[in-house]
């Protein structure tokens, strides 16, 4: 088998087969296939994409690449989540400990973030001591125990994923379905889960910006979850604004624990009881959506969740007493107010923009090696549709640096469009797939 002629038959619009696939994936891992024959691969690819059994292929052969997590010592159906990314996404924070709560085990596998806004781990880290550097038998150990464990993903898991991401980043051919399908799930496949919850984004600070593609995407990653043997679902929400008011390390924490209090955003919750709900349906806790929301609803109201947070915290080092006591989290040494030039209606935000300000404060990455500052960020006082009088606040800017914040508060004021007639509304959960 020749590299050569598996460029030229997807060149050529054919289907590749699985063993031409699984030769291109094992001997670029290994390195023995360069990096100008996997560009010219996967630019082909790009023209001529790939069939419903590419892309299973393709994806089994990326999870096989390296480790895949045995979760079989954990007891119950393991039902893991992944989402597509956005602004002021917090949603593993609160998700979890109500699914744990609710008798789901949660083995979760997350990253930190690269770019506008911390990751899931990133967030996580806001509470003094807590680590994700877990061996695997702490992993499971602390599942069976506690309920909920999360740890960095390694290096072993899907290593043909990382370097192929790599290249597709610097040859233009990210924006494949194929290929952004493939990737995902191949880590989530690795992972070890019996059923994956995906909550695919769409809107302006998305990687989806357009329904449809949001769409397309969610239907690809169930077909290669179902063609693999796990129950797959998708919800499709929105993200043409931040996802509740917080948009921040420390600060997104501390909103994820009002909303285990009974006090979060009502957007944020909506979006937790959905993705929770199918999460207990597919772990067998629920026969239906209704019968999950009242016991993701309940563990809310009895406090289950937040203790299962804070036990959560505790197992992996934190301390837990921040959970009651959200004051002790960083905090920034100022705290600004956006004001409205005029008055009228919130009618749009540009949720991405939002995520660039928090960047420029401190609260995301712009390289690898960048140290994120938890303190930063921006909390929202009006969300679209919302009225706003002159000189009233529009959010609030939490800052280290003061030039920064004057920045970042010229750039959030230019992404608000305020109108004098209020916008139609937008639904927060635009569809279920599967």
């Amino acid at each position: 088998m020749r590299m050569y002629d598996i460029i030229m038959k997807k060149r050529n619009g054919q289907e590749l087969s699985r063993e031409e696939i699984q030769f291109f994936v094992e001997g670029y891992t290994r390195g023995e296939i360069p990096d100008y024959q996997a560009s010219a691969l996967m630019m082909a690819i790009y023209f001529r994409k790939m069939t419903e059994q590419e892309t299973l292929a393709l994806t089994m052969a990326m999870a096989d690449s390296g480790e895949r997590l045995n979760l079989s010592a954990i007891h119950g159906v393991k039902v893991d989540k992944h989402s597509t990314g956005g602004v002021g996404d917090k949603t593993s924070l609160a998700l979890t400990p109500m699914a744990a709560a609710c008798g789901i085990p949660v083995a979760k596998m997350s990253g930190r973030g690269l770019g506008h806004t911390g990751g899931t781990i990133d967030k996580l880290e806001s509470f003094p001591g807590f680590t994700t550097a877990l061996t695997t038998e702490q992993f499971i150990e602390n599942v069976n125990r506690v309920g909920i464990a999360i740890m960095g993903q390694t290096a072993d898991l899907a290593p043909a994923d990382k370097k192929l991401y790599a290249l597709r980043d610097v040859t233009a051919t990210v924006d494949n379905l194929s290929l952004i399908a493939s990737s995902i799930m191949s880590k989530k496949l690795a992972a070890g889960a019996d059923a994956i919850v995906l909550d695919v984004k769409t809107g302006s600070g998305a990687f989806m910006k357009q329904e449809q593609d949001a769409r397309a995407l969610a239907e690809e990653m169930v077909k290669i979850g179902r063609n693999a043997g796990r129950k797959t679902i998708a919800v499709i929400s929105d993200m043409d604004q931040p996802l509740g008011y917080a948009v921040g390390n420390a600060l997104e924490v501390r909103e994820a624990i009002d909303t285990l209090q009974g006090r979060g955003p009502a957007d944020f919750l909506e979006l937790c009881l959905a993705l929770g709900s199918q999460m207990l349906i597919a772990g067998g806790k629920a026969a239906d959506c209704r019968e999950a929301e009242e016991k993701l609803k309940g563990v809310i109201a009895d406090g289950s969740a937040l203790r299962k947070l804070a036990e959560f915290v505790a197992a992996q080092g934190g301390d837990s007493s921040v959970v009651y006591q959200p004051e002790l989290l960083p905090k920034a040494a100022f705290v600004y107010p956006v004001e409205a030039p005029r008055s009228g209606y919130v009618s749009h935000i540009v949720c991405d923009e939002v995520g660039m300000c928090s960047l420029m404060l401190g609260g995301g990455r712009e390289t690898k090696d960048s140290v994120i500052d938890l303190s930063v960020g921006i909390v929202l006082c009006r969300k679209a549709g919302d009225y706003v009088r002159a000189g009233e606040p529009l959010a609030y800017i939490h800052a280290n640096d003061e030039k920064r914040a004057k920045e970042a508060g010229e750039r959030y004021l230019a992404a608000c469009t305020i109108s004098p007639t209020a916008p139609a509304g937008t639904q927060l959960i635009k569809d279920v797939v599967g």
